[in-house]
């Protein structure tokens, strides 16, 4: 069995962490206290959006993969996919990090 933190508690750590790195952070959809799913939405001073989930790997491991980028010409689309995502999964916790290189707080570098 894969013990996993409380979903409400990795959420907790990671607003935390964003904070004490001068960003700012937000839960946009909470969902389920224990075992949700979450979302993280990231973020540089509102602009150029980018949101991860983890994915299930062939070895059993769950990854960070980016699953939508914001278009800088239809920003709509992005929200529209959050409603989306949010209304598919009532488990989801979506999670918005507004801080420069957000992907070190998910364990991930940046794509250049």
């Amino acid at each position: 069995m894969d013990a996993r933190l409380p979903a409400h508690l990795e959420v907790a750590g990671l607003i935390r962490a964003v904070e004490i790195a001068g960003g700012f952070a937000l839960v946009v959809n909470k969902g389920e206290r224990d075992a949700g799913t979450i979302m993280v939405v990231i973020t540089e001073k509102g602009e150029n959006s980018r949101a991860y989930e983890r994915m299930p790997e062939m070895d059993g491991t769950r990854q960070w993969r980016c699953v939508k980028k914001q278009d800088a010409e239809n920003k709509n689309e992005f929200s529209e996919y959050l409603s989306r995502r949010s209304g598919q999964d009532q488990d989801l916790w979506i999670v918005e990090l507004d801080v420069a290189q957000g992907e070190r707080f998910i364990g991930l570098v940046k794509d250049s």
